[in-house]
């Protein structure tokens, strides 16, 4: 006989006061806690190649770049998580009470693991667009070299672009920045071990 463990759910401020104290980090999904991996050498690899061409193409505009560490509230689906890279445009907005956690970002962008794909295009992606200021979405292929852009266009509508040339350059059309696919995947070792 099998007995059923009963699932504990937590408040928000609940798994907060728990994450600020963590030395891990964790993703709250309306109620529960669920912990975060850790990431390859390549995803942070892609991560940072992505990060840091924003972070110095944006250098004195008025946009705001974070990584991997920044806790972003989704409150129409209660979810609070750690986006790889986003953009704020203009101040940022924060949750009540609160300055560790913002709920503004123009522009997500995620690398893709095999454990997380799916959610990360599916689940993930419908959260994302019910924040008002989301603009657009980037999906990055950790294993080969491919690249996925959904921008926002009038009437809720979603473009989708597709991108697997290194010399082709992504065009953001959230904020003024233009990128190598060869850029972002610099150092990128496809044939490492997972």
């Amino acid at each position: 006989m099998t007995i059923a463990q009963e699932q504990r759910y937590y408040s928000p401020e609940e798994y907060l006061e728990l994450e600020v104290n963590s030395e891990e980090r964790h993703e709250y999904i309306d109620g529960q806690i669920i912990l975060m991996a850790g990431g390859t050498p390549n995803h942070n690899q892609i991560a940072g190649n992505f990060y840091s061409t924003l972070n110095f193409a944006l250098k004195r505009q008025p946009y705001r770049v974070f990584v991997a560490d920044q806790r972003l509230w989704i409150p129409n689906k209660r979810i609070h998580t750690y986006p790889d890279v986003m953009v704020v445009a203009g101040e940022l907005q924060f949750t009540e009470e609160r300055r560790d956690t913002i709920t503004n970002p123009v522009m997500i962008a995620e690398v893709l693991s095999k454990s997380t794909k799916s959610y990360d295009r599916d689940e993930k992606f419908a959260a994302y667009r019910t924040i008002p200021t989301f603009k657009e979405y980037i999906l990055i292929d950790q294993y080969t070299m491919h690249l996925e852009q959904y921008c926002k266009a009038d009437n809720n509508k979603w473009i989708f672009s597709e991108y697997e040339d290194g010399d082709i350059a992504l065009s953001l059309a959230s904020v003024p920045c233009q990128i190598l696919l060869a850029d972002i995947y610099d150092q990128v070792d496809f044939n490492a071990e997972e």
